[in-house]
């Protein structure tokens, strides 16, 4: 038999057993008479002894082991004179009596430890060697129990796990597909599904009340860290349902994966509209671990004669609490240079210093006076020692980039505490968007999703300038300043839904080509419905207060969508693409 026990098994109350381990070599230290091997797997690390005077041979072959050597051996369990208390394990070693070489291993490129010397594109290439450093095991164990947890909560409230089909139509709406070629139809090609968004909704027709599927999707996209070409959705539907019974289901499902994942108890969540997001925190996902709302001063601060205020749309202002004597001019001057960072775009920063002996240092303080920056402070609830800072310019632009400050200020002050978790509903979304350079509507979720019940006049009146006030049946959950899901209630009328392809640029022919199964479907008695979709990644990457996905998948693709370790993707063999009926692709 291989092993008896795993490598993080045993314990002092093991000692004197005979037992029979087998794992990779972490590390040896050859001590002259004595040898000692750290054996892993992925349950943790045991130590082993061999003893030149009682086997010398033993101690010969065990000399021979290099890093990642895979072996198997048997000996006794004993009681370590030297304890170990950083490991599980660190009370015993195993005395050796055998000794087998299942495998010898090149030295690895990286070191495989908790931090290791490898790059991301060298861990990625040999993706089989970092996935035995025991982080990336954790996050993939981690990942398997909060699929396992999922399934177990939505199963208790009734919902069906349902697979739909992975090849299905190009749709032009949304990011670029991913199409696959048809052998069997010349000319003619599947899409890899961006969400299974019109199967959830057939299945609502068809009667299935509450589906569920935790479910592989493909965007054909740029990539950042918090997104992959191929990612994971808890893809959600419900029918007979209003905004109010998503809401508590999945908050229901929330609190329940942080219960039992990490015993933590989450309080009720807030809700805030998709306009309050943007008026008090530039952003549709605000991070809500600490405050730094912004205040609007342009009636304070315009027509004093300081034209960069008087010339801007808007003057937006935040209070960085505590600072005033702490930052210096230089370091002043270091954060107007990141506000002017390309990245985010402003072209100066106004600040105002409330020292804490009272006095007060500004920028425009030879526009302003004292009395009219304390009234500032004022409307600001600052205080002596807090440090206001400020932009302006366009509306829009100036509160992403007040944004940007608030969270670069968040993290230098270490407001965004680790293991502190801020849910957020946001709701009331627009429902379409402008579009200036093609002069057209898009969806700003999709096109399935329902108009606010109060403005549905206003959408079937097909008003244009009435057009941009329409608000969705829309709704995101966001924790800690990142998007986890979102999801609406979606049109289930033949009538409105064809309307608002209307709305969105397409002729009847194109809705009909696209959706017109979807539209058809709903003739036959759609019920209310509606639902949502967690990004499973991020959910993973963010319960563990990570910016990155990559290291809750087994095998991730990197910035340009490439597949280091195999290679992909990669050319195809001119057989292959005469069989698909493609033209010959010329080789380099």
């Amino acid at each position: 038999m291989y092993r008896s026990h795993h490598c993080g098994e045993l314990r002092i109350s093991d000692v004197e057993k005979e037992i029979t381990l087998s794992g990779w070599v972490q590390k040896s230290r050859d001590l002259g008479g004595m040898t000692f091997v750290d054996l892993r797997d992925r349950y943790g690390i045991t130590q082993l002894v061999f003893n030149m005077d009682d086997n010398e041979q033993l101690c010969s072959e065990a000399r021979k082991l290099g890093r990642e050597f895979v072996v198997n051996c048997s000996g006794i369990v004993r009681e370590r004179s030297n304890k170990n208390p950083n490991r599980d394990t660190g009370d015993i070693e195993i005395e050796v009596t055998s000794l087998n070489i299942l495998n010898a291993s090149q030295t690895p490129p990286f070191t495989i430890e908790n931090d290791t010397d490898g790059g991301d594109e060298l861990r990625m290439k040999y993706r089989y060697l970092d996935i035995r450093r025991k982080p990336i095991q954790e996050n993939l164990i981690f990942r398997s129990k909060l699929a396992l947890e999922t399934r177990k909560y939505l199963d208790g409230q009734g919902f069906i796990e349902i697979e739909t089909p992975f090849l299905i139509k190009s749709t032009p709406e949304g990011a670029r597909d991913f199409v696959v070629p048809s052998r069997l139809n010349p000319n003619e090609f599947y899409a890899l599904p961006q969400s299974p968004q019109t199967f959830k909704q057939i299945l609502m027709v068809a009667g299935m009340d509450k589906y569920f599927q935790i479910v592989k999707c493909f965007r054909d996209e740029d990539l950042r860290a918090d997104r992959q070409p191929e990612f994971t959705q808890i893809d959600c539907e419900m029918s007979f349902v209003t905004i109010e019974d998503i809401l508590q289901t999945f908050e229901g499902l929330t609190k329940h994966l942080f219960s039992s994942m990490k015993n933590i108890k989450l309080s009720e969540f807030p809700r805030m509209s998709y306009d309050d997001a943007l008026a008090l925190y530039g952003s549709d996902k605000p991070d809500l671990r600490f405050g730094m709302e912004f205040h609007e001063l342009g009636d304070l601060a315009q027509g004093k004669g300081f034209s960069v205020f008087d010339s801007a749309e808007s003057v937006i202002g935040i209070v960085a609490p505590g600072i005033a004597d702490s930052y210096s001019n230089k370091d002043m001057k270091k954060l107007t240079e990141w506000v002017q960072r390309p990245q985010i775009g402003a072209k100066g920063l106004v600040y105002v210093k409330l020292q804490e002996d009272g006095s007060i240092k500004s920028t425009v303080g030879k526009f302003f006076d004292d009395e009219a920056l304390r009234t500032w402070a004022e409307r600001m609830g600052a205080a002596k020692g807090d440090v206001i800072l400020i932009l302006c310019g366009e509306t829009e632009k100036t509160r992403k980039q007040l944004g940007e400050l608030r969270l670069e200020m968040g993290r230098n002050l270490g407001l965004m505490k680790d293991g502190d978790f801020k849910p957020l509903w946001v709701i009331d979304f627009p429902l379409l968007e402008w579009d200036e350079e093609t002069e057209r509507f898009h969806a700003m979720h999709h096109p399935f999703t329902s108009p606010k019940q109060e403005d549905m006049d206003k959408m079937l009146s097909g008003d244009h300038a009435t057009m941009k006030s329409l608000r969705a049946d829309a709704y995101d959950l966001v924790i800690n300043g990142s998007e986890i899901g979102g999801g609406s209630i979606r049109i289930h009328d033949r009538a409105l839904q064809s309307k608002n392809f209307d709305l969105l640029g397409f002729t009847k022919e194109e809705a009909e080509a696209q959706f017109g199964f979807l539209m058809g479907s709903f003739e036959y008695g759609a019920p209310p419905h509606g639902g949502i979709a967690f990004g499973f990644d991020r959910l993973n990457a963010v319960m563990n207060g990570q910016s990155s996905i990559r290291d809750f998948i087994a095998f991730p693709k990197n910035n340009q969508g490439r597949d280091m370790m195999i290679d992909a993707p990669s050319p195809v063999d001119n057989q292959q693409l005469d069989d698909l009926h493609l033209s010959m692709i010329p080789k380099d």
